[in-house]
């Protein structure tokens, strides 16, 4: 592995420094080389390239939004022996303390950024003699993604729709409740989402939904912070709801009040909020289900139930 990442990566030197990372998903190792320190991710799963194609294609995405903090990407490389590596930058990172803050507030200039090119877009359209495609980013006026990612190792399908509702009930749920039936044929869970399926409309009466370039996976273990600010990495990028965000920030804890009120003194909470942030976090508790067993079986159920009352 270490020849191909030489080879790829134009370096002589190639040192590994023994900041050794990683999560369930993949193993980390940071290494120096010519050209400076990188961190290098290794999977060895067949779909480990669709994985790191995904979250190279998150980052970048991320990072021209000049928003919020995440590592650049430099590489996805095949394994001979199989599998994947990718190669970023790497960053002196501690747990998110002090800049809890400032990821809120930055958080929301990410969700925010695409309604505002949106607005910058009109503006200039309303401007005579200077046209469309003066912005940076064009604005993106639909719910889904350039590519599939992964949340997890379990893929994502991101067609781009313009109903927000019907992408996260066939994209998001629909997907997640497939697996569960092919791995457990788990009939409670069947029968109530024939019922809640009919529901998810419902939810989004009166709230108007721009598409919102998210993380997609903010959990607090995808969230740190450097000496100069907070930083975000291991994204499953893809244009949806901004409120969908939040849900998983609030199921395994990782972020303080100061982060939610800096967060909605620029977004603030829609009528249904909360309901609708059940309806969000159905979504982990199911692809955790799938990932890791029936451990999350009753809190899948317990939210189906709620949200038919």
């Amino acid at each position: 592995m270490e020849a191909k990442l030489k080879k790829e990566l134009g370096t002589t030197m190639l040192k590994s420094i023994g900041h050794a990372g990683g999560g369930c998903i993949s193993e980390g190792q940071s290494y120096d080389t010519d050209h400076g320190r990188v961190f290098v991710k290794i999977n060895h799963k067949s779909e480990a390239k669709l994985m790191f194609d995904g979250e190279m294609s998150s980052l970048e995405t991320i990072l021209k939004t000049e928003t919020v903090k995440v590592p650049k990407p430099l590489k996805v490389i095949e394994l001979d022996t199989g599998g994947c590596v990718f190669v970023m930058e790497h960053l002196d990172m501690k747990s998110l303390n002090k800049y809890s803050k400032q990821l809120g507030e930055q958080l929301a200039d990410l969700h925010l950024h695409n309604k505002r090119e949106m607005e910058k877009q009109i503006k200039e359209q309303q401007t005579v003699g200077k046209g469309a495609g003066q912005t940076e980013m064009a604005p993106v006026e639909k719910f889904g993604f350039g590519v599939n990612t992964c949340c997890g190792y379990i893929a994502q399908k991101n067609e781009w729709q313009s109903d927000w509702a019907l992408f996260y009930s066939q994209q998001r749920l629909e997907c997640q409740l497939n697996l569960v039936e092919k791995s457990y044929g788990d009939r409670e869970a069947r029968e109530l989402w024939a019922k809640l399926q009919l529901k998810i409309p419902e939810f989004f009466t009166n709230v108007k939904i721009v598409p919102a370039l998210l993380h997609g996976d903010l959990w607090g273990g995808n969230v740190a912070e450097c000496a100069d600010g907070p930083v975000i990495f291991d994204p499953a990028s893809f244009y949806g709801h901004s409120e969908f965000e939040l849900a998983i920030s609030g199921m395994f804890g990782g972020f303080n009040s100061s982060f939610y009120s800096a967060y909605h003194d620029k977004i603030p909470q829609a009528p249904g909020f909360s309901q609708r942030s059940q309806l969000y976090q159905l979504f982990h508790y199911l692809n955790h289900w799938n990932h890791f067993g029936g451990g999350y079986r009753g809190s899948s159920i317990r939210i189906m139930k709620n949200l038919l009352k």
